[in-house]
């Protein structure tokens, strides 16, 4: 079975929901932090995507200074 284009992006790329299961937070509280621009994300249509790597740096940095 090949791979979708969808299948490739989500390699680096997390949705609003994966964010939000991730944090333990409300689905608008993510897009607080997406219009914040808190770590680098991409709108597509009306779905976003959140570089991995940049999230993942940005909650090291956050649970460093926790």
């Amino acid at each position: 079975m090949g791979m979708t284009a969808e299948n490739i992006a989500e390699k680096r790329c997390y949705t609003v929901k994966e964010v939000q299961e991730m944090l333990g937070i409300s689905r608008p509280t993510v897009y607080e932090l997406l219009k914040k621009n808190e770590f680098r994300w991409i709108q597509i249509g009306n779905k976003y995507r959140i570089s991995k790597k940049s999230f993942d740096e940005w909650l090291d940095q956050k649970s460093e200074t926790i």
